[in-house]
């Protein structure tokens, strides 16, 4: 019995010795997302819209999903969604994109019969 003791002693103890390697470490980005994010060409046809979302019930679960949707996608220069507002404002390469494209994004977002986009308004230029 004191044979089997030691000897399982000895194999995890020589496991944990020789499994806990001193690497340097490497640092841990703060965000995930943000790390991997690449970096946006700039449009050749900006454009701005702004919509209303409604099926929202919640800001991390669906406005933060059709952000992150939105941000990203190919053409889209960034995205946010104003929980509280029920609202997005888009910029955009209309070279890449069209508002319908963006609102088919959005509308499929999830199981694509949550959420609704209605009153896309065209930003102004100045």
């Amino acid at each position: 019995m004191k044979l089997a003791t030691i000897l399982t002693t000895v194999l995890l103890s020589s496991i944990l010795f020789v499994g806990c390697k001193n690497e340097a470490k490497k640092p841990i980005p703060q965000n995930k997302v943000a790390a991997e994010k690449k970096a946006k060409t700039p449009a050749t046809k900006p454009e701005t819209i702004t919509f209303h979302i409604e099926g929202m019930t919640c800001a991390i679960g669906c406005a933060k999903t059709i952000e992150d949707k939105l941000n990203e996608t190919d053409g889209i220069q960034d995205a946010k969604v104003d929980f509280d507002k029920q609202e997005a404002v888009v910029h955009f390469d209309l070279d890449k994109l069209s508002t319908d494209d963006i609102k088919k994004l959005v509308e499929s977002t999830a199981d694509g019969k949550s959420y609704k986009v209605s009153d896309i308004k065209t930003a102004e230029k100045k």
